[in-house]
């Protein structure tokens, strides 16, 4: 691993010193550094707090919430039918994802470049779950970070046993119950229901998957934990290639914190603010000491903030000896500025933005296409008509069964099913038809005529789609 080299909060005269050259949670002999993380307090833990009981209300209850009998929300990936705010969306509406995808990638990426990793620490699944639900029953049945490590590190005697069979078999249902819940996501609660109720050897398939998900979210959250932010996951690898030294990230304000030094009653003592109490350190998930300065480890979670503002009101200082600012405010005592590059994410994030609420806006209900076939000629009708072979494809995404009648519009002439059909489009469902459309040979001016068909149902034009009419030479 090459040498990690970051500035040594010591001050800027130090610029290249090494501190560490591997990450914060392998040791020097490369084994895992386990985080015993303490449990922070403060006014943005109890914020973290509620968001994340926001966040544990919206993802557990979106998949129960139906509007008109259908899902609120639902990603059906098998049969390729997505349903957001109880709009149906097939594959052919998969422009408008790709633009929702563009636009999360870039508003994600302008998030980054003014917040840095901030995202990371207050709304990433990852962490929301780790921090808020598997670590508090970490800590109410083994005790804090000094009762965790003498556990794990003594004997496997009758106590250790049944707080580690407790903690283990707790975690498992909660990673059995979120594995459940992303099911519903994908079709539907009714279905995971039905499947729940039903014989295993009737759904293995879907057994199997749910233990596949199950297991994982159990490895990631019981053991994996840190390493997904510090090493697995992608977006904390690209946050480096984001920032700029204007981006506001947790930064420790060596200017005012240095020289560090422990406090002596009665005794006069030239040092900053900092007291070198070390629970900065003592409350990161991923075990970094943000006196170091900025690292990739840090997912901006801001325990730190609150810690050191807690010693801070205790010893009667100045808060915000840590807090989110940018690199300029601390080394040059510069106010946070929205450069250029931010400007430029939100011009294009604005234009995406509208462009992918215009689509779903003009988005269509009923999708027809209408084509002639291919390879077939006119045909003569009598003696004075001209016939095309055409054949028709619709997607109808409500829930309704939707009867439909095909008119010719602008010029003379009927539009003639090639064979009996019940002119219904099916719930839900993609459908076809064939026919013939029959027009006068006076009608026919050119080789080649634009003709345009309307799509009635119950009286009410839903769509207008058009073509092209082959005649003969003129």
């Amino acid at each position: 691993m090459s040498e990690l080299v970051i500035q040594d909060t010591v001050g800027p005269d130090k610029v290249g010193d090494s501190f560490r050259d591997r990450h914060s949670n392998t040791s020097e002999k490369g084994k895992r550094n386990w985080v015993y993380a303490l449990k922070p307090k403060g006014r943005l833990y109890q914020y973290r707090q509620y968001l994340s009981w926001f966040y544990f209300l919206l993802f557990f209850a979106l998949p129960l919430i139906k509007v008109n009998k259908m899902p609120l929300v639902m990603f059906n990936f098998t049969e390729g039918r997505f349903i957001l705010f109880s709009k149906i969306f097939w594959p052919n509406d998969f422009f408008i994802f790709a633009v929702g995808m563009v636009a999360l990638i870039i508003f994600i990426a302008l998030f980054t470049v003014i917040y840095g990793r901030v995202f990371c620490g207050w709304v990433c699944p990852q962490t929301v779950f780790l921090e808020f639900l598997f670590r508090p029953v970490e800590w109410a049945i083994e005790g804090n970070p000094a009762k965790q490590k003498k556990l794990n590190n003594g004997p496997w005697n009758t106590d250790k046993i049944l707080k580690k069979t407790l903690k283990h078999t707790i975690y498992f249902l909660i990673s059995f119950l979120i594995s459940h819940t992303f099911l519903s996501y994908i079709v539907g609660v009714d279905e995971v229901v039905k499947i729940i109720r039903e014989p295993l050897a009737d759904h293995l398939p879907m057994f199997f998957g749910l233990l596949f998900f199950t297991g994982l979210f159990y490895l990631v959250f019981a053991f994996v934990r840190d390493i997904v932010c510090t090493t697995i996951c992608p977006y904390g690898r690209l946050q480096g290639v984001l920032f700029d030294k204007d981006t506001m990230q947790v930064s420790y304000d060596y200017g005012r914190g240095e020289p560090r030094g422990k406090m002596v009653k009665n005794k006069e003592q030239q040092l900053g603010d900092c007291i070198d109490c070390k629970l900065c350190v003592q409350v990161c998930p991923t075990g970094i000491d943000i006196r170091n300065g900025v690292q990739m480890e840090c997912v901006g979670c801001t325990a730190c903030i609150d810690a050191c503002n807690g010693v801070m009101e205790k010893i009667k200082r100045p808060l915000n000896l840590i807090r989110l600012a940018s690199e300029n405010e601390i080394a040059e005592k510069r106010k946070f500025r929205f450069n250029s590059r931010m400007k430029a994410y939100t011009a294009i994030l604005a234009m995406l933005t509208v462009l992918m609420s215009f689509l779903i806006v003009t988005r269509e209900s009923i999708d027809i296409s209408m084509s002639r076939v291919k390879g077939q000629l006119y045909q003569e009708i009598g003696t004075d008509s001209l016939s095309n072979l055409f054949e028709a494809k619709f997607i109808n995404k409500t829930r309704d069964s939707i009867p439909f009648l095909l008119k010719l519009e602008g010029i003379p002439g009927q539009v003639r099913m090639i064979k009996a059909h019940n002119m219904v489009l099916e719930a839900e469902s993609m459908s076809d038809a064939s026919f013939f459309i029959d027009i006068p040979r006076s009608a026919i001016k050119e080789r080649s005529t634009v003709i345009h068909v309307g799509v009635y149902s119950n009286g009410k034009k839903i769509q207008t789609v058009k073509s092209k009419f082959l005649g003969p030479f003129i």
